[in-house]
């Protein structure tokens, strides 16, 4: 897996899926140290040798302690290991958002805003998110419980948070539009719509850039152009006016709706957009972006949704 493939595709790139296993090679003791006091027993040691076919070692999705980190092992679950340490300590905790209308898109020239046209008004009836991304503690009990599945680790990408101790409070990444829907699913949720997530982006729908406003992102309102995730609502500066947490920044975020590359078609009622296509949407920016507009509230992103990609994390709604 490529890790830096982290920009945040915004027009038009489409990420690959990237994972990948590391595979460990063991020979058996009783060939390494295979001797003999003979010519004999030398010549039937290395027959026996070139004979013995050493089995494939079986990759599990398990994790041992080693020092401060966790790796590939066979003892223990790295789920398991979350909630032992009283995982998840902070639940998922929702905030009302109260319905409106909106103007949702753009009819500006802005290139990166090439799909979000043309500007029209949705309603949005009142509805319940979460205040932040799920937590890697958070997603660890659906994995312990059977429901999910693991994401990608840091054994096999560091940028991905699931696997390190010291990250359970960091938003889930790596993990992609299957895995968020089967834990919205598990947590008797479902992923907001695009429609829901913008105008929640905007604090309600406001005429504003970003989610705290016109000013353009710093490092005390938003996690963007770092070397990593940080702990949930880490930029409490940056939140929305109804205290949504990384709305932009941390980590880009799946939505219910298909990619379409204009809103022409849109519904207008706030409800997810599921025509045709293979790519599913994804909002706000990420701690790998650069750019200050990769973390405008209007900008969109599209992707696999079997894609588990480093700056992609989710949030839950009901």
């Amino acid at each position: 897996m490529n890790k830096k493939i982290g920009v945040l595709a915004i027009m038009s790139v489409t990420a690959g899926a990237y994972l990948y296993m590391r595979p460990h090679n063991a020979i058996p003791s009783d060939l390494r140290d295979a001797v003999s006091d003979s010519a004999i027993g030398v010549l039937k040691a290395e027959r026996d040798e070139r004979d013995v076919k050493v089995p494939e070692p079986e990759i599990k999705p398990f994790y041992v302690e080693t020092g401060s980190r966790w790796e590939h092992g066979n003892k223990r679950d790295v789920a398991e290991m979350y909630l032992s340490r009283g995982a998840p300590a902070k639940p998922v905790e929702y905030l009302t958002i109260p319905g409106g209308k909106f103007t949702m898109g753009t009819d500006s020239g802005e290139a990166y805003l090439g799909d979000a046209k043309p500007a029209h008004e949705v309603s949005i009836k009142t509805f319940k998110l979460a205040k932040t991304a799920v937590t890697v503690a958070q997603y660890a009990e659906c994995v312990a419980k059977g429901r999910c599945t693991e994401p990608v680790s840091f054994a096999q990408d560091d940028l991905c948070n699931w696997g390190d101790p010291g990250r359970q409070f960091h938003p889930v990444n790596c993990v992609n539009w299957n895995q968020a829907q089967a834990y919205a699913r598990f947590k008797g949720a479902r992923l907001p719509s695009e429609a829901e997530w913008e105008y929640a982006a905007r604090s309600g729908g406001r005429n504003q850039k970003y989610p705290w406003g016109n000013n353009d992102p710093a490092t005390e309102l938003a996690i963007f152009n770092t070397s990593g995730t940080k702990p949930v609502c880490s930029r409490p500066l940056g939140n929305t006016a109804q205290g949504l947490c990384d709305m932009s920044g941390n980590v880009a975020q799946w939505v219910q709706d298909k990619h379409q590359f204009s809103y022409k078609d849109a519904p207008s009622d706030g409800s997810a957009f599921e025509g045709e296509g293979p790519l599913r949407i994804v909002r706000g920016g990420s701690f790998y972006d650069s750019k200050a507009f990769r973390l405008l509230a209007g900008i969109r992103g599209r992707f696999d949704p079997a894609d588990n990609h480093i700056s992609i994390g989710f949030r839950i709604a009901r």
